[in-house]
């Protein structure tokens, strides 16, 4: 981020005390920012349009404030500012921005925008609105409509990209919601605008996106990352400068035009490595990136950068298994560099990531701001974007799908990283981290899908559920006995193949449907009942279907036993259908689980409710304790559940459920124990096991649930389940196990399912 976007968050996020002549002088400031950053393309009758476009927002805004008090203007002024400056999007765009909340919130209509500035500005305008009222609202579920999102980049990408602008303005200034809005808008922001802004190339801004969305969710973690990344500040600069110096010799020796440096990784991208590595934070080998960007003609790019590579491998010793050869094979975002891991002074692993001028400006701004904005012909990169664009289009297609799932498919096949697996004949193809041979299957041709029985890799023979990894040369073998089944729907990850499957399911489930159809109108004629779309629809409910089609499947499967059609009543020609018994059963069950839950469950106050005390249970993926920062959520069938706000689950859950969820704070409560666990990493030694138990049961007086303990090769790890009041209590436990002789990890468990 730059210093003086840095300046702009904290001038926004203060809250307001100016009189109206400051604010006036304010709004001027900002507005004359945009007219800077838009500076070199703005020509004489672009500086007018933006100026009618700032001055129609100013007036339709100008009764509203933020949530911080400033004056609402100053907003889209800022998100304005983002695309030109950050994204590098032009006139039309930053206008579309300064409108953006005008037909959301005020009086001016598409219309009055579409008179004023043209049908393309309208057009846009009206696709930033639609989101408006899918993302930022309460609705029952946000993913139902994430698809009207993507409509709008498959129609216009520039959408997307003033939305992000305008999320990331909102993320940055989030510090004057409450601490729900904040999880909320946070949850959505790292669970799907940060995967967006990466795919549409934009990584300055994901990255952003992520580091401010762990800020509200982990603020505890990200501050002390913050705080350690300071500390360390000096000693990075002082080995990137060593680093670097005999590479600008030999750089600046072979007549490169070229700048080299180096910058710190994102405090979110740390703290992943951390979780995924199991490692503390002096642990992390690459905390920083070099990067060298070269001033190379078109025509010598590929040639300059794999000769510094060259030179860089000389100098450093590389991994072999960390080389990316993004210049020969783009991503589809138009991401191209050479990107290798060396081993530098004091052996430590250096991440290099070579480009040129062209490729840096695409890397920062993403290949979409410049996608099909740009005079001249199209190249390579723009067509896979197309193709990314048009896979996108099939998938939106499919109508069928649960909208939670259907997120969760678009994020596995749209927004992850790629890889690049060939044909036999050697043509690329581009498929999703984690494909399986299957997924490439229908990524030829639905008909080889359909009846694919395995593939060969490398002339190997492999299960259709391979997974495929990036190199790998694939022949599928069919054979016409074969067609889908339901197990598909686990091994496919691609949008297109569930979708495929799930047509040949749906196809061959009508045809065996057909004779419970059958069954069920000679059963109803026996009744003396009539077959139609009542008696039909009764059935459905009372066998609590979600449709007809299921109905008469599972009379053809035998699924359904239509013997209970005997005790029905008939009115005319009407069924009347009885109350299912097994309802009630089913109420039973749920009360008495749920009291056998609540026996040991402390109580939470939850805010808004008069500090009454409520029960609830505890999630088992993230297993709370009091002092941990948690939320509510109201799960149908099981009442109120209470998360982390680093659960596993969280960020899900709050981006696609902000409805359901209830602020909560544990009340004060000593005389309860919850159960949690600790993970113990250190140097087999005689007398360990003493060791530990003395401190929790002897010193602290903390019940033990569970003790296990495994030694291997001088080396122990060790799982203890405890009982324990509260977050304080855990981590003076966790202090003292720490400091024990040849104990070198204690991690709470996060994951892992904690059984009484």
């Amino acid at each position: 981020m730059s210093q003086r976007a840095k300046s702009s968050i904290s001038s926004q996020a203060a809250t307001y005390t100016l009189n109206e002549e400051q604010e006036k002088k304010e709004i001027l400031r900002h507005y004359r920012g945009l007219l800077k950053a838009l500076r070199p393309k703005l020509t004489k009758h672009g500086k007018e349009l933006i100026r009618t476009a700032f001055e129609m927002s100013a007036d339709a805004h100008k009764t509203m404030r933020r949530k911080s008090g400033e004056p609402y203007i100053l907003h889209p002024i800022a998100v304005a500012t983002i695309c030109a400056e950050e994204i590098g999007l032009g006139i039309r765009s930053s206008i579309c921005a300064l409108l953006h909340d005008t037909v959301e919130d005020t009086d001016i209509t598409l219309e009055d925008i579409e008179r004023e500035f043209g049908s393309e500005i309208a057009k846009i305008v009206d696709g930033l609105t639609k989101i408006s009222t899918v993302i930022d609202t309460n609705t029952s579920q946000q993913a139902e409509n994430f698809k009207k999102i993507l409509l709008t980049l498959t129609d216009d990408p520039r959408v997307i990209l003033i939305k992000l602008a305008d999320r990331l303005h909102n993320m940055r200034t989030l510090d004057s919601l409450k601490r729900e809005k904040q999880l909320k808008i946070a949850s959505e922001s790292v669970w799907v605008y940060a995967p967006l802004a990466h795919r549409m190339g934009l990584y300055n801004i994901k990255t952003e996106l992520e580091d401010l969305a762990m800020k509200y969710m982990e603020p505890e973690e990200y501050r002390e990352i913050a705080r350690k990344l300071a500390e360390t500040k000096r000693e990075r600069t002082r080995y990137i400068n060593e680093f670097i110096k005999p590479l600008k010799e030999k750089l600046s020796a072979a007549n490169f035009n070229y700048e080299i440096y180096g910058r710190p990784k994102s405090i979110h991208s740390i703290w992943n490595k951390m979780k995924k590595k199991g490692v503390s934070f002096d642990e992390v080998y690459d905390l920083f990136a070099i990067r060298v960007i070269l001033n190379s003609t078109p025509e010598k790019e590929k040639e300059e950068c794999w000769k510094v590579y060259s030179i860089v491998t000389d100098e450093y010793t590389p991994n072999p298994g960390r080389l990316r050869d993004w210049l020969s094979n783009p991503k589809s975002n138009g991401y191209e560099a050479l990107h290798t891991t060396v081993i530098g002074p004091q052996g430590k692993w250096v991440e290099i990531q070579i480009r040129t001028k062209r490729m840096n400006e695409i890397a920062e701004k993403g290949l979409a701001a410049h996608y099909k904005y740009k005079e001249g012909s199209s190249n390579n990169n723009e067509s896979r974007f197309d193709k990314w664009l048009g896979q996108i289009r099939e998938a939106l297609a499919q109508d069928d799908t649960d909208s939670i799932n259907f997120l969760q498919d678009f994020k596995t096949s749209f927004l992850a990283e790629e890889i690049y697996v060939y044909t036999p004949k050697g043509e690329v193809r581009m498929l999703p981290k984690g494909s399986t041979a299957l997924d490439f299957a229908f990524s030829i041709h639905t008909a080889i899908g359909g009846q694919c029985i395995g593939a060969k890799v490398h002339h190997k023979l492999v299960p259709i559920s391979y997974k495929l990894r990036s190199g790998d040369q694939v022949e599928i073998i069919t054979s016409t006995k074969q067609k889908p089944t339901e197990d598909w729907l686990n091994i496919a990850v691609t949008t297109r193949a569930k979708a495929k499957i799930k047509d040949a399911l749906r196809e061959e489930k009508r045809v065996i449907a057909e004779d419970g159809k059958y069954v069920l109108q000679k059963k109803l004629e026996g009744l003396k009942a009539a077959f139609n779309q009542f008696n039909i629809d009764e059935l459905v409910q009372f066998y609590k279907l979600p449709s007809q089609l299921e109905l008469f499947y599972k009379i053809a499967t035998k699924s359904i036993d239509l013997k209970e059609l005997k005790d029905f009543q008939t009115i005319g020609d009407k069924l009347e259908i009885p109350k299912p018994k097994n309802i009630v059963k089913e109420n039973v069950d749920e009360k008495s689980s749920s009291k056998k839950t609540n026996k040991k469950d402390s109580e939470l106050i939850i805010f808004g409710e008069s500090s009454d005390k409520i029960h609830y249970s505890l999630a088992k993926c993230c297993n709370p304790i009091p002092g941990d920062d948690v939320f509510g959520f109201v799960s149908s069938g099981k009442g109120l559940i209470i998360h982390r706000t680093n659960c596993p689950n969280a960020t899900q859950l709050l981006s696609n459920y902000g409805h359901r969820v209830v602020k909560t704070k544990w009340a004060k409560n000593k005389e309860i124990s919850f159960l949690t666990g600790l993970k113990i990493i250190g140097m087999d030694d005689v007398g360990v096991i003493h060791k530990i138990t003395n401190i929790i049961s002897g010193d602290l007086k903390i019940n033990i649930a569970g003790l296990t303990i495994e030694s291997k090769e001088g080396l122990f790890e060790g799982t203890i389940k405890i009982f324990v009041h509260d977050k304080e209590e855990l981590e003076e436990l966790t202090e003292r196990l720490k400091q024990l002789d040849g104990v070198q990890r204690v991690d709470r468990f996060d994951v892992e399912e904690i059984k009484n």
